[in-house]
């Protein structure tokens, strides 16, 4: 059975933190690229970020870069998502997904693998 379960949202003040985790069952997290999506009320999914299956560089959209940080922990099959200064603009849901692509950077919605989402709500 294929699974990825995020956890780690919740509510937090602009210019806080939080860090969300991706942890995978059923598979081997390493061999996959891995990716964070969001999707805010109203709005379609965009990319946030991705891990390279090859060689484990990091892609960030221009929107995340310099502030989220995304890593992955191979002997707990699990990626997180680091995020620091955070805006209202993060307000969405969360995804983070694991497939074989031909190149994360692209940030596309090409993966095999979904986890069910995290809340993430920036409010003051």
């Amino acid at each position: 059975q294929v699974q990825l379960v995020e956890s780690g949202g919740g509510l937090v003040q602009p210019g806080g933190s939080l860090r969300l985790s991706c942890a995978a069952s059923g598979f081997t997290l390493d061999y996959y690229d891995m990716g964070w999506f969001r999707q805010a009320p109203g709005k379609e999914r965009e990319g946030v970020s991705c891990i390279s299956r090859r060689d484990g560089s990091t892609y960030y959209a221009d929107t995340a870069k310099g502030r989220f940080t995304i890593s992955r922990d191979n002997a707990k099959n699990t990626v997180f998502l680091q995020m620091n200064s955070l805006k209202f603009e993060d307000t969405a849901v969360y995804y983070c997904a694991a497939g074989i692509v031909p190149d994360c950077r692209k940030l596309l919605y090409e993966y095999d693998y979904w986890g069910q989402g995290t809340q993430v709500t920036v409010f003051s």
